[in-house]
This record gives C-alpha cells, sequence and structure tokens, in this order.
C-alpha cells in the first residue's frame, strides 16, 4: 500500500492552466481547445489536463464532476499538484543496518510533492508518431500509497512507452491524480446516507471516461485499455473489476496488479470513528449537516484534523483508517463476498506480490516482543471482532519460530525482536497474499491468470524482498516491464524476449518467481493452511 519513488522525479510542478502565445510543442486538440505538450527523442509528454472539476466547496466530499468542454491552450508541460496528502510520519529507524535505511529513506520517502484540493489532473505519454489514427494500446497507471498520499508526477511513464517503442510494440501511458486520506475516502453513516462514499475510486473511474473518450485524439484505442496499479493501486485494479456489479463498462479490458487484490472490508459505517473524530476537531461535530460542515470548513484546519488521524506507519499501521469500504452505490457487500458471489468482470490479468510484504510496516510494531503482546495486538487492533478460538488457530498456524517468519527463507537472521518475523509474515500474508490467493481461486477457469512472486533484494537485512521493492523492476526497465507491455498489446505476458509463463490454475498454481538470479516457475501453495484460515476468518470478520 506504499507508494515506490522512481529515478525520473520531476520537479517544478504547476497545476494546467490556460496560456497564450504560439505553441511550441507537439499539439493535441480535444474539443475546442489545443493541448499542447512537450518532446524529448521519440515520447511526446502531455500532463496536467484538468479531467475533474476542483473537489473544493460542495465537491468537496462528494463524487467528481468532469471538466466542461475544453476550448483555448491548455498546458499541458508541467504535472499538476498532487492531491492533499496525509503527513508522513516514519517508522522507527533506529538500529536498523544503514543499507536498510538507506532504502526506505532514498526510496521510499524522498519525495515533498505540492499538493493542492484543485488536483483531478491526467497525464498522457505517447510515441511522438502516434496520431489520431494509430489506435495504440493503452496503459493506465493507479499509484500506490496506502490510500494516504501519492501522486502520479513520482513516475515518469516515458520510460515504459520508449521500452514499448524499442520493442516494436508502441503503447500510450496514462496516469491520473485521485483523491487520498479523508478526502477521498471519508466513511460514516452521514457518508453513506449521502451516497459520497469512495470518492477516490470515482476519481479514478471518471478518469477512464476520460479515457474513453479522449484517448483516441492521441493514437489511443480505447477498446484496447490495461488498469495497472501497485499496493493501493492494485487493490484499486481490482475493485473496479468488481464494482458494479463487475460490470466493466467498457472502460478497460485486463487489469496488472503489483501487490494488491479485493480486500476484506466491511461497511462504511465502519470509519465512523474517524469521521467523527474529523468532525470534533474541525467544529463540525454539533452541526446540523456536519458532511456539509465538512465541506465548508478552512482547509488548513480541515488539514490538520486529517493530518492527526492513524498513519500507515502509526502502531495500527495496515488496518488503515483511510480505504475503500462497501458502500452501496460500487459495492453492494464486502468486496470479497462480492468475489465469492462471481460478481466480477472476467478479464485476463497479471498479478503477484513481494515475497516479504509485511516487513515494512511491521517496523510499527517493534513494542511487541512477546507472545501475550502479539496476540493482544491481533485480537484488539488487527483483527477486534475474531472469537478467540480462531486468534488460536491463527496463532498457531504463524508461530514464533522465527525460521518460518518474514523475511522468509533466511533462518534464524533478521530476528530484530523476537515477534518481528512472526507479525511480518502474518501482516503481509492478511493484506496481501491470502486476498490475492482467495482472488485467484474465484476467477480461476473463468479468466486468464498469470501470478508472479517478487524474491529480489532477498539478501537486504530486516526487509528482504519488501513492499513495493518490484516498481523499479517496471519503471527501471527491468522485465517486469517487457511482461507488461506485452500484456497491454497482446492480453499474455510472454513473447519476444521475455521468458515463459504458465498460467495459474487451482489445479495447477503456478507462479514465476523472480529471483535475484535468475527465474523459475513455482507452485503458489506455501503457506496453504494458514492462508485458508485467515481467508476464512476475514471472509466472517471483514475489517
Amino acid at each position: 500500500m506504499l507508494f515506490r519513488l522512481v529515478p525520473f522525479l520531476q520537479v517544478g510542478f504547476t497545476a494546467a492552466a490556460v496560456i497564450s502565445g504560439r505553441a511550441a510543442g507537439p499539439t493535441v486538440t480535444l474539443d475546442g481547445g489545443s493541448v499542447v505538450g512537450t518532446r524529448t527523442g521519440a515520447v511526446d509528454k502531455f500532463l496536467g489536463i484538468p479531467f475533474g472539476k476542483a473537489p473544493v466547496g460542495d465537491l468537496r466530499f462528494n463524487l467528481p464532476e468532469a471538466v466542461d468542454a475544453y476550448s483555448g491552450t491548455i498546458d499541458a508541460t508541467s504535472y499538476g499538484p498532487s492531491c492533499p496528502q496525509q503527513a508522513l510520519k516514519l517508522p522507527l529507524l533506529d538500529g536498523l543496518p544503514a543499507e536498510t535505511v538507506e532504502h526506505i529513506l532514498n526510496s521510499i520517502f524522498n519525495a515533498v510533492l505540492p499538493s493542492d484540493e484543485d488536483c483531478l489532473t491526467i497525464n498522457v505519454v505517447k510515441p511522438s508518431f502516434a496520431n489520431s489514427t494509430s489506435n495504440l494500446p493503452v496503459v493506465a497507471w493507479i499509484f500506490g500509497g496506502g490510500f494516504e498520499l501519492g501522486g502520479t508526477s513520482m513516475y515518469d511513464g516515458a520510460s515504459i512507452v520508449a521500452r514499448s517503442i524499442a520493442m516494436g510494440k508502441p503503447i500510450i501511458y496514462v496516469s491520473m491524480a485521485y483523491r487520498v486520506s479523508a478526502f477521498g475516502f471519508l466513511a460514516s453513516q452521514e457518508v453513506k446516507d449521502a451516497g459520497v462514499g469512495n470518492a477516490g475510486l470515482h476519481d479514478q473511474r471518471l478518469a477512464f471516461k476520460w479515457i474513453q473518450k479522449y484517448i483516441g485524439a492521441f493514437g489511443g484505442d480505447k477498446s484496447k485499455v490495461t488498469i495497472w496499479g501497485e499496493s493501493a493501486g492494485a487493490i484499486s485494479v481490482a475493485l473496479h473489476m468488481i464494482s458494479n456489479g463487475g460490470d466493466t463498462e467498457g472502460l478497460f479490458r485486463a487489469g496488472f496488479m503489483q501487490s494488491g487484490s479485493p480486500i476484506p472490508v466491511g461497511d462504511l459505517t465502519g470509519g465512523q470513528k474517524y469521521y467523527d473524530d474529523i468532525a470534533d476537531k474541525t467544529g463540525c461535530s454539533g452541526a446540523a449537516d456536519s458532511l456539509q460542515c465538512l465541506r465548508e470548513v478552512d482547509y488548513n484546519t480541515l488539514k490538520a484534523a486529517v493530518d492527526d488521524s492513524p498513519f500507515i506507519f502509526d502502531y495500527q499501521s495496515l488496518l488503515l483508517a483511510w480505504l475503500p469500504r462497501a458502500d452501496g452505490v460500487l459495492f453492494s457487500d464486502n468486496p470479497q463476498r462480492l468475489v465469492q458471489q462471481g460478481k466480477i468482470a472476467h478479464i485476463p490479468i497479471v498479478s503477484g506480490d513481494c515475497d516479504d510484504e509485511g516487513t515494512l510496516f511491521s517496523l510499527a510494531q517493534l513494542n511487541v516482543t512477546t507472545n501475550e503482546a502479539v496476540r493482544k495486538y491481533i485480537q484488539e487492533i488487527f483483527l477486534p471482532k475474531v472469537p478467540d478460538a480462531d486468534i488460536d488457530a491463527l496463532l498457531k498456524l504463524y508461530p514464533q519460530d522465527i525460521t518460518q517468519g518474514s523475511p522468509f527463507d533466511t533462518g534464524i537472521f533478521n530476528a530484530i525482536t523476537p515477534q518481528f518475523k512472526r507479525i511480518a509474515s502474518f501482516q503481509g500474508d492478511a493484506v496481501f497474499q491470502a486476498p490475492r490467493r482467495y482472488f485467484f481461486d474465484a476467477l480461476s477457469g473463468k479468466s486468464d491468470i498469470w501470478a508472479f512472486a517478487n524474491k529480489r533484494l532477498k539478501g537486504l537485512p530486516v526487509l528482504g524482498s519488501f513492499h513495493a521493492s518490484d516498481i523499479l523492476n517496471v519503471y527501471g526497465g527491468g522485465d517486469l516491464a517487457d511482461y507488461l507491455i506485452n500484456f497491454v498489446v497482446t492480453l499474455d505476458p510472454t513473447g519476444g524476449n521475455a521468458s515463459s509463463w504458465p498460467k495459474w490454475t487451482s489445479s495447477s498454481p503456478n507462479m514465476l518467481s523472480l529471483n535475484d538470479i535468475g527465474k523459475s516457475v513455482i507452485q503458489d501453495t506455501y503457506r496453504k493452511e494458514a492462508m485458508a484460515k485467515l481467508n476464512e476468518v476475514l471472509l466472517t470478520y471483514p475489517v
């Protein structure tokens, strides 16, 4: 759910704006407007194009509205601001090996994203030769960040497009901003009654509709759109597959997911305590219409209240305050129950996880050092509704034995507390690995599935193959980039220089293991009993 930066970070962001003067860069006509971008080599970029009206005033904490028809000249030479970010709080880093700290700080936290409520912009990166008759396949990227932070400027799609050109399989790359934290995922009875939950997902959906309307002008084929994301972005991809009862509305034909599947979440009212806390801190708790009050409250006052809510590296960590929930609009039920009911789009997918998904987040529980403390954490924080017998079963399936913990396959090493590897294995499976396997079982025989396991960086102390460590494999031009491009073009990740990758089925659960040295095919049967129990418990007691 966290984000991963790439070495193509842009600086000097400005919102897309109307400009005057002679157009100097590549130009695309949308409605009655001329969108002016930039060209570098064989790649054109059109950045920061508004696709949704500013979600301020009555549109704050509301569903997004499409912008009016374009007119005049639109400057699309720099990214728009990110949507309001939740205040960044670092995990405890004292005592960690320098190499590990460097990975955390330099690879994850070295961005300051200019942000603004007026943030709903979209970016298009295309081969410079593409025109309105090219009909190229399209990939739409959804960034991660725990539904709490992140932005499109962190990822430069030029590397993907350039690689696709070099492969002789040119594609168009699109990325969109969406509201995060409370601004995008406010949840309560009041929000449910107003029918405005999951605004961030609606932002993404509106961006998909923009692609359908306008991507042809850039040279894209609106019938060949693959949605792709990592972490919160991958969870979003999966949730779009089950929204509206599994009806894609023709918005996309395939999904590519890195560390994210339909998650076991309950109703919007599950976020009531966080809503009430913000209402109290902004002076809206006594208002006749607290939701409307929150729309009208001063931005800085609201932002301070949101910043004070639990963050992904606070003690409760992956039990997120702000995330998609069943809302009665996009989702009629807990997403995993919708998967169980078969209310899901049967489209081709590629999906996988990092081997040690839970290590990064378990730095938030380093004070949990005894068996009793682990039980208390799981029972009181992570799974407060689960009966004692089920907690006992889970603790038995995720034992204290450090040789069975995460980073997996590292023996007695990396046990920085007596319970760290145990908690890391439990959290990584509960949030990432087990939901993915549940998702696959429901899709088997109905969709083409290609599964992967990222086992690279296993030698990194404490973290191992940690969450988001596979992102540079795509944006940095690694083999995952080739698999992605093949999949976007042909709906099959193999081909060209990409090695053979057998499909996943329930009877033959093949996974492509991406190792520090080479690749291999493994079976998706590890920790089978433990993940089955997790899925059983989480289906009955969603978070």
